[in-house]
């Protein structure tokens, strides 16, 4: 099978990244985003979905971190897309559920070519605004929908919590996100072409 793998590099005024992604690795993550949160959750997205991933950014983050945390989320759905190519005999849906306390994380993914996601649902508006080193659910929604719109996948997410703590909330979301893009984008065997009646995945 041939190597799906990527190398993406992004360039604007207000941000620098470079991403590297072996879809079919081993959980192995070198992440510097600047925003300490955020690297931790992408460790956490590689190991779990089995993926190699690098990622370096630089970005006005004396301004603030929705630049950089966009742009990432971006340009490492730049990368998928890249690795996945034309989507021959990928399995197209995944689902996880991940506990973590008394939080429970469920997401599920279809690689449509459809970008589409809205908010990570059940959050309330008060753990929605609640952050942590300057993180929140909110920038962590803006992260999910430039990821879903540039892979191309309808991307669905519900937490069910009654625990106070962000980092307790998002971190299975980012654990299930991986083992769920995981399954999504391993390979049938039985699948011969591309999953779908079109016959195509833009």
């Amino acid at each position: 099978m041939k190597k799906r793998t990527a190398s993406v590099k992004r360039k604007t005024s207000e941000t620098d990244i470079t991403v590297k992604l072996n879809v079919d690795g081993s959980g192995k993550a070198k992440i510097d985003t600047g925003i300490g949160l955020l690297d931790h959750m992408l460790e956490l997205f590689s190991f779990h979905g089995l993926f190699d991933l690098e990622i370096k950014a630089k970005g006005d983050l004396k301004v603030d971190i929705h630049h950089t945390n966009e742009d990432v989320g971006i340009v490492l759905g730049e990368a998928f897309k890249k690795a996945l190519g034309d989507k021959k005999s990928i399995r197209r849906f995944g689902s996880s559920s991940v506990p973590m306390e008394d939080v429970v994380a469920s997401v599920v993914v279809d690689i449509s070519g459809r970008g589409f996601f809205d908010k990570v649902r059940g959050i309330s508006p008060r753990m929605e605004a609640k952050s942590q080193d300057g993180y929140s659910f909110v920038y962590a929604n803006h992260f999910f929908e430039g990821l879903a719109k540039k892979i191309g996948i309808n991307l669905n997410i519900q937490v069910v919590s009654k625990n106070a703590d962000l980092h307790t909330n998002l971190e299975p979301v980012f654990k299930a996100l991986g083992i769920a893009l995981d399954q999504a984008t391993q390979i049938d065997p039985r699948r011969k072409g591309v999953p779908s009646t079109k016959g195509i995945i833009d």
